[in-house]
């Protein structure tokens, strides 16, 4: 099988404010916008794509209805001191603060307006024994 494309599909009760949160806060823009479905990518690379979509929707299994929840976005970005700094000054809530973990990733954590994490992140080189848990090829070169 040859997969072309892979996005995340947010499930909200208020598509109007999960869009209006990925397109104020993280830069994605919507490419397709119906009151029940907006496609986003972001406005700085075509690969990274977002969907919102009406958790009650006719097109969800019965079953599978119902809201995002038990998920973290993770978001890899050059420059996390900057977003966070913009963020901050947005007044979004920041639920795990701007720190350097030994695994590897600089990052900190917020939330969408349906409790989506985001965990917004820049690698960093691992130290200690997490540097022998990385395949080479996916070490930072920073």
């Amino acid at each position: 099988m040859h997969i072309t494309s892979w996005y995340p599909v947010i499930m909200t009760g208020d598509v109007a404010a999960t869009v209006a949160f990925y397109a104020e806060h993280l830069d994605f823009r919507p490419l397709f916008t119906s009151d029940w479905y907006v496609h986003l990518q972001s406005a700085h690379d075509e690969a990274v794509n977002l969907g919102v979509l009406d958790g009650d929707h006719e097109t969800i299994p019965e079953r599978g209805r119902g809201r995002a929840g038990g998920m973290l976005l993770t978001l890899e970005v050059d420059d996390v001191d900057a977003v966070h700094a913009r963020l901050v000054a947005a007044g979004l809530p920041i639920l795990h603060s701007l720190r350097d973990e030994a695994f590897g990733q600089r990052h900190f954590i917020t939330a969408d307006p349906n409790g989506v994490l985001v965990d917004v992140v820049t690698p960093i080189p691992p130290t200690g024994e997490f540097v022998d848990q990385y395949d080479e090829s996916a070490l930072p070169t920073t």
